[in-house]
Parts: C-alpha cells; structure tokens; sequence
C-alpha cells in the first residue's frame, strides 16, 4: 500500500483528507500549520485539518516553517505528498522526498488564479467557471505541471462559502479518481502556459472597501466574492459598515451621488452605483453591532437609514 503525508490546513482541505482515508490509503503523517489563537477571546485552537487527523487517529506535524523543519516528513518515507491549501511553500528538499513526487489540490483552472484566494477572485471578476486542478508541486507557485483538472459552475447566487464547498468536494472526488492513474503512471503531465497565468494573491483590506462608482455588477460580485469572509464594507455617517448581502438592481434614470442612500423598504435600502445603476442592500452590520439584516435593523427604528445619506464618505 501506498504512503501517503498530507499537508492542508484549512476547512477546503478536510475532504480531501476524508475521501484519500475512506479510500484506504495509507496516511502516514499529517502536516498542518501550528494551533494559532481564533476569535476575540483569542483562545489557542487547533486548525480543522488537525481535527480531522486525530479523529483517524493520524500522528501529526505541525512546524512554524517547513523549511527549516522537515524530517518528520523524511522519517514518514511517503510514496506521495498530498497538499490542500497548506498554507506554506514546500523546500525543494521535501518536493524531492516521495519517489512519486508532491501534488497538490488547487481551488481554480490554472493557470488561472495562482495564489492564495483562487475562489474569492473567480467571483469577483465575474466569472462564470472555476474549477480544480491536481498538479504537480514545483518551487514556483502553482506553477507546476497539470494532471488533471475538473470545472465547476459559478452560479448567480454563489458566494465564497457556497462555492468554497464546491470545490472542496470536486476536489477531493478529482484526487480520488487521479490517484490509481498516477501511481500506474497512466498520466501524462502537461506544462501550464505562462502566457495565461493570473493571479488570486491573499485579499487585503483595501480591497474589500466598496468603490460606489463601480457598476452595480461589480459591486454585487465584490460582496459576494468576500462573503462570509472577510466581508465588504463600506461607511455610514464616518463609521465602518459591513455590507453582508445585496442584490444587484438595475438601471436607473436617476444621476444621484455615487453612494446615495436613494430609496428603502421594509427589507432593504437602495444604493446609487457607477453607470446609473444601483443596488439593494439587504444585510448589513453596523459599527458595534452583530451582522443582520436590514429588515431587523430597520424594525428598531426606521431614523437609522436615512435617505440622502453617502456611504463612503
């Protein structure tokens, strides 16, 4: 039987470590990245790939930097490392460990979207696919060589959270039916073309700030590609609110401000956007408060949304 380390971190990465376990390989080691402090009372938590590692009874290895740290992984003798949104880059010395080489499970359709939040920008650029790709592992990231690749639709409705688990599942079912292949040498690796390259590199705040003069489109895919997280915010009055969920409307006739708060119902208040169109918010979080959505917010009293007033400003 194969030797299989795995190495991920996050939730995207547990049904990959699922499926290659149901599947009676044989993981002899998992690698994921140190217990760090979550939430505001900062309490030291285990990460989920973790979690799921000892539920199997799985030893695990959990260095601050790999490449100052990685005998673990020569003391497993793995035919095969298996990486999962890891979170680290792998040292030429542990890529040249198992005889049949380190793959890895990528969240798009590279050369598409290399880097760390493939599934965030897939959304907001607009498109319409994404997909998966099991490649091998190389200095460069994702830069490695193509084995096989899956696509999966992105629908109007999708965020970050319903696409994520998508593509965790594509994923690990793509891993499962790539392995046999692989171990019999039955795939052909195919280089990626550089000319088409893109990249998803990590989401900084700035980013997430919401430029009203954008076209209603590109500001419903913003909110979206940042739902749940880190979530797109915007300002009411000076303060920082979080904008959880809108839908985008249509044309309008109107030439209000950029920003404008134009109109509001029991559910919602309609912002002016870029190119005359505008858009519904329907779920927000005000500064101090917890997320909700408009209506409740509303029902407190309908003086909090005020219209007339920029956001942004």
């Amino acid at each position: 039987m194969k030797r299989i380390v795995f190495m991920g971190t996050p939730d995207f990465a547990v049904p990959v470590l699922q499926k290659i376990v149901e599947n009676n390989y044989e993981v002899v080691l998992v690698v994921t990245q140190p217990d760090r402090p979550k939430g505001r009372k900062k309490i030291i938590t285990p990460s989920p790939v973790k979690e799921e590692a000892l539920k199997h009874g799985i030893e695990v290895f959990q260095p601050e930097k790999l490449k100052n740290d990685y005998q673990a992984v020569i003391d497993a003798k793995p035919d095969l490392i298996v990486t999962a949104a890891y979170g680290q880059i792998l040292p030429k010395a542990v890529l040249d460990i198992a005889p049949f080489g380190a793959i890895n499970v990528h969240a798009s359709l590279l050369p598409e979207l290399r880097g760390g939040a493939p599934i965030h920008y897939s959304i907001i650029q607009g498109k319409k696919k994404t997909g998966v790709t099991i490649m091998y592992m190389v200095e460069k990231l994702d830069a490695g060589d193509i084995l096989t690749q899956v696509e999966v639709e992105i629908e109007e409705k999708d965020h970050v959270g319903t696409l994520h688990d998508k593509l965790a599942s594509a994923g690990s079912d793509l891993l499962i039916e790539t392995l046999p292949d692989l171990f019999a040498n039955r795939l052909t690796p195919k280089k990626q073309n550089e000319e088409l390259a893109t990249f998803a590199s990590n989401i900084k705040r700035e980013q997430e700030k919401i430029d009203w003069n954008k076209p209603a489109a590109e500001i419903y895919n913003q909110i979206r590609g940042l739902h749940p997280w880190p979530v797109a915010f915007t300002t009411y009055e000076g303060k920082v609110m979080k904008i959880w969920w809108g839908e985008e409307i249509s044309k309008t006739d109107l030439t209000r401000p950029a920003g404008e708060i134009i109109a509001k119902d029991s559910e919602s208040f309609t912002v002016q956007c870029g190119a005359q169109t505008t858009i519904k918010v329907k779920e927000i979080q005000p500064a101090g408060k917890k997320r909700m959505t408009v209506r409740d917010y509303l029902q407190a009293s309908q003086d909090r949304i005020q219209i007339g007033v920029i956001l942004g400003e």
